[in-house]
């Protein structure tokens, strides 16, 4: 058992020693049997341990403090985990439950806003449990469109989030249909009743704590999403539905109801999937991400697609191609270099989830 003082570990350098091990050991995670082992994937995927990297100390060292609340994105265009969504604009931030908090804002025009409060173990167990959710189309929002919510363990009137006792994050997803035009809500949190305005210096006990817990989780962040990845390989080329239970527990949209799987193309093959009822709801999308469960990059590519930008069949069914060049179809997805990975469809806001129809055939027989 450690018994030095988080001072003496700065000191002697205990904290960086372990800090940098702890990385290390995440590089085997990387070279797991089952992942791929061609130099591409394992290049990107070392990339990723950065990206998580760069989000773990931002999360634990920059923002860690819940006392000084700051929501931040911890997944956009270069930190992405988890089937991180194309749509989506993720922010979040550490509290304590023991405070209350006010989080307030202006509305906006995006399509979905959601705000969880999360027990986030992702750097101490690979579990995200969700303690309280609210939806924007529940809440009451100032004809302006400026509203707040009361973020607290005691109950309060108007727009309240729950906490329990071990809530420790919140996360807030804002999901576009239209992103360029689409206007995002402006969201500020404050712990209410601070005296101060500013925080404490650093101190050797947040240093020691901030590098334990971002080491811990870039292992436990890369470790889930490697095994999770790898369950889908028995449905290789199909798209089941998830098990939600297990997609909620690992912080999904209590809104959202997935399907989860691995893909594997040869370059002359398209991997095709069938929507043939789209039910009503608040919107849906397909997308493409890689091995490590990052989506591709949708800055510079067309790796995904939803209920606005998708072309529709005649009966109002929907078809989408995954291929390795531009096939001719208007819903054309692209592998962006990769010949393998993972892929996630979303029911957003859907009382029916409908089972999709997907296959492996010839580019050549695509009609």
């Amino acid at each position: 058992m450690n018994d030095k003082s988080p001072e003496q570990r700065v000191l002697d350098g205990s904290s960086w020693d372990e800090f940098c091990d702890a990385l290390k050991e995440a590089g085997k995670i990387i070279r797991s049997d089952k992942a791929p082992q061609d130099a591409f994937n394992q290049a990107e995927g070392y990339r990723y341990l950065t990206r998580l990297l760069r989000g773990g100390l931002e999360s634990f060292l920059e923002f860690g403090d819940p006392a000084y609340p700051v929501l931040r994105s911890g997944a956009h265009e270069t930190i992405k985990l988890g089937a991180d969504n194309p749509d989506n604009r993720y922010e979040s931030c550490s509290v304590n439950p023991q405070y209350d908090y006010r989080l307030s804002g202006s509305r906006g025009t995006v399509d979905y806003l959601g705000f969880g409060a999360v027990i986030n173990k992702y750097s101490s167990g690979g579990t995200m449990e969700t303690t309280g959710y609210l939806d924007s189309m529940d809440m009451e929002i100032n004809a302006d469109g400026h509203f707040e919510i009361i973020i607290s363990q005691r109950e309060h009137p108007g727009n309240w989030l729950p906490m329990g006792p071990e809530t420790n994050s919140i996360n807030v997803r804002q999901t576009f249909q239209d992103r360029l035009n689409e206007i995002p809500a402006k969201l500020t949190i404050e712990r209410i009743g601070a005296s101060d305005d500013r925080p404490s210096p650093l101190t050797p006990q947040k240093l020691d704590f901030a590098l334990q817990r971002a080491a811990m989780f870039v292992n436990g962040s890369a470790q889930l999403f490697e095994d999770w990845a790898e369950s889908f390989l028995p449905h290789q080329n199909q798209l089941p539905p998830a098990d939600q239970a297990y997609c909620q527990s690992i912080g999904g949209d209590p809104n959202i109801y997935y399907f989860h799987s691995a893909w594997k193309l040869a370059e002359d093959e398209v991997f095709v999937i069938d929507a043939p009822d789209i039910p009503e709801c608040q919107t849906w999308n397909f997308q493409l991400d890689n091995w490590w469960m990052e989506s591709l990059d949708y800055r510079y590519h067309k790796i995904h697609v939803n209920k606005h930008t998708a072309h529709y069949n005649d009966d109002g069914s929907v078809r989408v191609v995954v291929a390795h060049s531009d096939p001719g179809h208007p819903n054309w997805i692209e592998t962006c270099g990769h010949d393998q990975g993972t892929m996630c469809w979303r029911w957003i806001g859907a009382k029916r989830h409908p089972d999709l129809e997907a296959r492996v055939m010839k580019l050549k027989d695509l009609v």
